[in-house]
C-alpha cells in the first residue's frame, strides 16, 4: 500500500466530483474537498481494513473494486457487498468511534481517495444536505443485504446464481450487440462464498447457463448475459 499527501486523480474521474456523497456541490466546494483528500495505492488482494480496526477516515474507491466480508462459524468466508467506482464505506463509523466490523479487500489494483474524520466532519458541517446522502446509501445497503439474505434462502442453485450475475451487472455490465457483458470483478471461489456454494457448484451451474444459450462465457473473467429475461425468471 502506498500512499500520497495529495489525489493527483481526482480532478480527472471519481472522489470527489463523481461520488453520490458530493455530486450536489458545485465546483469550489469540490475543489475545497479535494484538498483535503489523500490518495491510497492498494494491490489485488491487499486488505484494507479488518474486523476490529479502528475506523477514522472515509474510503471512496476512485478506480477499482472491493470485497466486503467476514468470516461465518465455520471459517468460510460470507461476501457482503462487492464496491466500485464511486462507491465509500466507513461512513458511519465516522460518526462515532468504533470499530470496524467486517474486512475490506482489494479485488484488483484500486486507488481510493481518503478523508480524515475531522475533515469530512468539516464538510458535513459547511454542507448538512450530505446527511440525506448518507443515509440514502446506508439504506441501499440495508436493502442490499435484505436481498441477499434471500438469495441465500433460496434453495435453487440457478435462483442464487442468476441474482448474481444481474446484481453485479448492474455496476459491471455494459450493453453490446451479443447482450449485457460482464467483466466479472470476482473469481469463481468468490461468487462461490458469496451464494453460500462451493466453486465447483458454481462453476457446474454457470456451464448449465450457457448450453442453455443464457449467458456466454469468456474465460474466466467476462460473462455475456445473451437472455437477460430468462435469467431474471431464473432469478425469482
Amino acid at each position: 500500500m502506498s500512499t500520497n499527501c495529495t489525489c493527483n486523480h481526482c480532478t480527472q474521474d471519481y472522489c470527489a466530483s463523481k461520488v453520490s456523497l458530493f455530486s450536489n456541490l458545485n465546483p469550489t466546494q469540490i475543489q475545497e474537498i479535494i484538498k483535503k483528500i489523500q490518495h491510497i495505492d492498494i494491490k489485488k488482494g491487499e486488505i484494507i481494513l479488518s474486523e476490529g480496526a479502528v475506523s477514522n477516515r472515509l474510503y471512496i474507491i476512485n478506480k477499482g473494486s472491493l470485497k466486503v466480508y467476514n468470516y461465518n462459524k465455520e471459517g468460510k468466508e460470507q461476501i457482503f457487498y462487492i464496491l466500485s467506482e464511486g462507491d465509500f464505506l466507513g461512513d458511519l463509523n465516522l460518526f462515532k468511534e468504533d470499530v470496524f466490523e467486517y474486512y475490506a479487500q482489494a479485488l484488483e489494483d484500486t486507488y481510493l481517495c481518503t478523508l480524515s474524520r475531522d475533515d469530512f466532519m468539516s464538510i458535513l458541517k459547511d454542507n448538512p444536505e450530505i446527511n440525506q446522502k448518507i443515509l440514502d446509501y446506508a439504506y441501499e445497503r440495508i436493502t442490499s443485504l435484505e436481498h441477499l439474505i434471500q438469495t441465500l434462502n433460496s434453495k435453487d442453485v440457478n435462483a442464487r446464481l442468476a441474482s448474481l450475475l444481474i446484481n453485479i451487472s448492474k455496476h459491471f455490465g455494459i450493453t453490446t450487440k451479443e447482450g449485457v457483458e460482464i467483466s466479472l470483478p470476482l473469481s469463481r471461489e468468490d461468487m462461490a462464498n458469496y451464494l453460500g456454494l462451493t466453486r465447483e457448484t458454481v462453476s457446474r451451474h454457470l456451464s448449465h447457463l450457457q448450453h442453455d444459450n443464457i449467458i456466454q462465457l469468456i474465460g474466466s473473467k467476462k460473462v455475456v448475459i445473451k437472455n437477460f429475461n430468462e435469467l431474471k425468471n431464473l432469478s425469482l
